[in-house]
């Protein structure tokens, strides 16, 4: 029998990840032994495992910038519609191995890198990830980079370069514990700074009005200095650019101090300027009314304003001249897209330039403006609504809050005219809420100052409609849109998982990397004996490499052969992390009454940050934890269930975990989670779904067949209507056992024996004032639990399952979202075109 291969032979086999040439290896070589020398100035005998990540990075970058420029040169010759990605999250992750990926180099320099005697995946993980996002939403913009770029599209993101991401998370004592998260200590060897291009923004001052216009005077000046990264498409030779803006005190500032002696502090206090690009807002689904956050929200959009109109001005390559004056055809090559209300400063800010600056009449700004910008909503939660108070406004942006009261006036005419004596109408729609302090609702001036509002799955973008903007709906139905999400399959199975990857290629070629629909073609094989083994094969090789991983990192020694759980999200009350616990405790009590029972082996791993100022989510996680010290520990359970907490869950642990699970928890409230992402990387990679119709798991059962995916619970209609009823959580406690009993084990200290009222708020909150009604969907996901080990100990029948959850995950590549926004919002036509090579002479 042939021995079997190592990791580094299996690779070289693997077809999805580029042909590694000899010539090729050689250069690469070359070039890395060029960049060791010349940039990083060491030899072998001294280079560190770091010097050598960055020897590679340099390496793969050469192999971009022939295509970075050329696709610009390509975008100022053509002169096509530019879409401008406004974010102010961007969770990218590493870029190495997606840069290989879509440059099909993996395999040449995984060889080159074997033959310098290196080990590629230990290079790649010295590579920081560039945290600059939350969760959801900030991954979503990177996937959208991704696809713009594959698409052939002309996409800008722009965003903000936060010296300090998302925070490392350390579990203490069983305690989040936050640590900066200092990304760039050595340096970012993938992006530009690009100094030639800074921009100056202005804060606080006053306005003058006189008959030739405003005057927005005695402002604070800060400047904005770009830093751009490639983004390659998907071995298309595109290769687009992510702008990211960081603050830096202008040279005269605050030196009128320095005759009088200031001079130190002066330059000292340059401090607070640069301190608007410092450090991301670690808030999830919660708007924190803070006078930074609203700078950063204005910094982003008026250096990103600045760029868009510049560039419309000159519109050939290599010339400065102005050649386009006429802002009349602004809508027809630039379409702006608002990620949430974070940017919605645009609005005004685009007013301001198009009256103040450039002198149009106002009708005629606002028909640009509108015509211009689109406004994505990706929450229904009230908290997390932005609502800035009216005076920090006018302290901060004295000029736009006049803009935004003269976009209202005449908004509420339009109302008044349109419904007249509806003074409940009127403000109910207004921009600014009267009632107590007063506040700019920044979703209403999106609505209002946007041709296209979509939600991000079909049952939110419902929501929207029925609900939270029913009065705006009714008025205009024509803006509102859906577009459900996707997620890039370049890094999300080709890069995440090659034996997946591999095993379908095998079976249906190549070409659903860039077309993820043609995963249909997989129900041909559901009953093939040979492919249910192979997918099977995968995935048990996956869990193995995982559970390695955990041995390594969390000292528990875990059962392969368990189902992998895996809950892995932002800690939010809203997604149930609390839920699970319950089935966790519950689970673990029918062991121990019956230990001889041939239970179905579990692995619960739940995962995610809780924002550092709210307490109930640092809670929730003490409890897992806490869970997981006397589950662990008992001996009479052994390894039939085991429960961990992954520290610090961030895009590269999700790479890991997601191609080796087996169960994707999605078990928010109906109608609280807009669409979810984690979603659908779990169901491309082979895992099944327990959850409730919430979000985008209703189009997932849609694709995938109803009966493929675990659906409990109630509907958004049952939340409705048991909110009208009244939830009482005692009555669920008094008629459900098992529920009393787990309740029971919480709140008497059976999993906190030192500190036995360790969990009474959390206790409280569940049995008084739970907004999200655990108890009321407890029995049901129970038993929905119960089908999930019946299935499981049937390992072919879930595996049939599981390739019907792949064969439909095509819906869910955001080449088609990015497709349906090109087409359904910015007026643009997405390509499968390559452009020539660099080498190509064309």
């Amino acid at each position: 029998m042939s021995k079997p291969l190592s990791d580094h032979d299996r690779k070289k086999q693997i077809s999805v990840r580029g042909l590694a040439g000899v010539e090729n290896i050689s250069a690469l070589k070359q070039d890395f032994n060029r960049h060791l020398h010349f940039t990083l100035v060491k030899d072998r005998n001294v280079a560190t495992r770091r010097d050598y990540y960055f020897a590679l990075a340099h390496t793969v970058r050469e192999h971009l910038i022939g295509r970075w420029i050329r696709t610009q040169q390509h975008y100022y010759e053509k002169d096509p519609k530019r879409v401008y990605y406004i974010s102010l999250e961007f969770y990218m992750g590493r870029t190495l191995q997606n840069t290989m990926v879509n440059l099909a180099l993996e395999n040449a320099c995984d060889e080159a890198m074997y033959q310098l005697g290196l080990d590629m995946e230990e290079l790649e993980d010295m590579e920081e990830d560039a945290g600059l996002g939350n969760g959801g939403l900030g991954r979503l913009a990177a996937c959208f980079l991704d696809s713009m770029a594959s698409l052939g599209l002309a996409g800008y993101g722009y965003g903000i370069r936060y010296e300090f991401g998302i925070f490392n998370q350390k579990i203490v004592d069983g305690w989040q514990v936050e640590e900066a998260d200092d990304w760039l200590r050595y340096g970012n060897p993938w992006e530009k700074a690009r100094p030639e291009y800074m921009r100056p923004v202005h804060f606080y001052g006053r306005t003058e009005h006189h008959p030739g216009g405003v005057k927005w005077l005695d402002t604070q000046v800060v400047l904005a200095l770009p830093y751009d990264t490639p983004i390659p498409g998907y071995r298309n030779n595109v290769v687009n650019t992510m702008r990211l803006w960081s603050a830096k005190a202008p040279c005269e500032f605050n030196l009128k101090d320095f005759n009088v002696g200031g001079y130190i502090q002066a330059v000292l206090d340059r401090n607070l300027a640069e301190n608007i690009s410092r450090v991301l807002y670690p808030n999830d689904n919660f708007f924190e009314g803070k006078e930074l956050r609203l700078k950063q929200e204005y910094f982003v959009v008026s250096a990103t304003l600045q760029d868009i109109i510049r560039r419309f001005k000159v519109s050939k390559f290599g010339s400065r001249e102005i050649v386009r004056t006429d802002f009349s055809k602004l809508p027809e090559k630039v379409a702006i897209q608002l990620n949430d209300t974070h940017p919605a400063m645009a609005i005004p800010e685009l007013m301001r330039v198009l009256v103040d600056e450039e002198k149009l009449q106002w009708d005629e700004a606002w028909d640009i403006c509108v015509r211009t910008c689109a406004y994505t909503n990706h929450t229904v939660l009230p908290e997390a609504l932005e609502r800035w108070p009216v005076d920090l406004f006018a302290h901060l942006l004295p000029r736009h809050l006049e803009i935004v009261y003269e976009i209202n006036r005449r908004h509420l005419e339009r109302v008044a005219a349109r419904y007249p004596g509806d003074s409940e109408r009127l403000s109910r729609m207004s921009l600014i809420e009267e009632c107590g302090q007063k506040r700019i609702n920044m979703a209403h001036l999106c609505i209002v100052g946007s041709h296209a509002v979509n939600g991000v799955a079909r049952i939110h973008s419902d929501i929207l409609k029925a609900t939270v903007f029913k009065d705006f709906y009714e008025m205009e139905p024509h803006k509102f849109q859906n577009k459900t999400n996707g997620i890039t399959p370049r890094r999300w199975l080709v890069m995440c998982n090659p034996g997946l990857a591999e095993v379908i290629a095998e079976r249906i070629g190549e070409d659903f990397i860039r077309d993820l629909d043609q995963l249909q073609r997989l129900r041909e094989f559901v009953n093939d004996e040979a492919f249910i083994r192979d997918i099977a094969k995968v995935k048990q090789e996956n869990k193995l490499k995982f559970a390695v991983h955990l041995e390594e990192h969390y000292k528990v020694k875990i059962n392969p052969n368990s189902m992998f759980d895996l809950q892995v999200k932002r800690i939010h009350e809203y997604k149930r992390q609390l839920l699970n616990c319950l089935h966790i405790i519950t689970y673990y009590n029918r062991i121990k009454k019956e230990p001889n029972k041939q239970w179905t082996p579990r692995t619960v791993m739940i995962g995610g940050k809780a924002a550092p100022g709210y307490h109930t989510a640092k809670m929730i996680i003490r409890l897992i934890t806490a869970i997981g010290e006397v589950v662990n520990n008992d001996p009479v359970v052994g390894d039939r269930l085991k429960v961990i907490f992954l520290e610090n869950y961030r895009v590269t642990l999700a790479e890991r975990v997601i191609p080796a699970s087996d169960l994707s928890e999605q078990i928010s409230t109906a109608g609280t989670e807009a669409s979810g992402t984690g979603n659908m990387k779990f169901m491309l990679n082979g895992a099944l779904t327990i959850g409730t119709m919430d979000g985008a798991n209703v189009e997932m059962a849609e694709e995938a067949g109803d009966g493929n995916l675990f659906i409990f619970g109630m509907l958004v209609d049952d939340v409705e209507a048991l909110e009208k009823k009244g939830y009482h959580a005692q009555e669920y406690y008094n008629r459900l056992p098992e529920l009393k009993q787990a309740m029971d084990q919480i709140s008497g200290g059976f999993f906190s024996p030192k500190q036995p009222d360790l969990f009474k708020e959390i206790v409280n909150m569940l049995m008084h004032h739970d907004r999200f009604k655990v108890f009321a969907d407890y029995e049901e996901y129970i038993k929905c639990q119960e089908k999930v080990n019946a299935l499981y100990k049937n390992p072919k029948e879930w595996t049939k399952k599981v390739i019907h959850n792949i064969a439909g995950c095509g819906k869910f590549s955001s080449d088609r979202t990015i497709a349906q926004y090109a087409r359904e919002i910015w007026g643009m036509e997405p390509t499968l075109e390559k452009l020539p090579a660099p080498d190509d002479k064309q």
